[in-house]
């Protein structure tokens, strides 16, 4: 063989490999891990948050513009502050009845009532 098939050759089954290497690569950076949600995922938790933002905002006893929501793999994190117990509890219990919640940690606070 000559120099020039021999060069094509070896280019012709470098291409196939280094194709193969790239898809994988990028296969792996979109994967999921511990601390790291896949797309998938993600776009789970966007939809979870919405859906427990609207239950808060439709319910007349909860103040929906006080409390954060944070979804990370469908534990829903409430935060912010709210004017009783009970509307924390309400908040709490609203979220955990929402479609596609596994789990809610409550961390918001009762502010204390103002003196005139």
């Amino acid at each position: 063989m000559n120099r020039f098939s021999d060069r094509l050759f070896v280019f012709s089954y470098r291409v196939p490999l280094i194709l193969i290497g790239l898809v994988l690569a990028i296969l792996t950076a979109c994967s999921p891990s511990g601390t790291h949600r896949g797309t998938g995922e993600y776009i789970d938790d966007t939809a979870v948050t919405a859906r427990v933002r609207t239950a808060l905002a439709t319910d007349p006893q909860v103040k929906a513009t006080e409390v954060q929501v944070e979804t990370f793999r469908g534990t829903v994190q409430l935060s912010g502050f709210v004017d009783s117990a009970e509307s924390a509890a309400r908040a709490a219990r609203l979220a955990r009845e929402t479609r596609g919640v596994k789990e809610v940690r409550n961390s918001m606070v009762v502010r204390e009532a103002r003196r005139p």
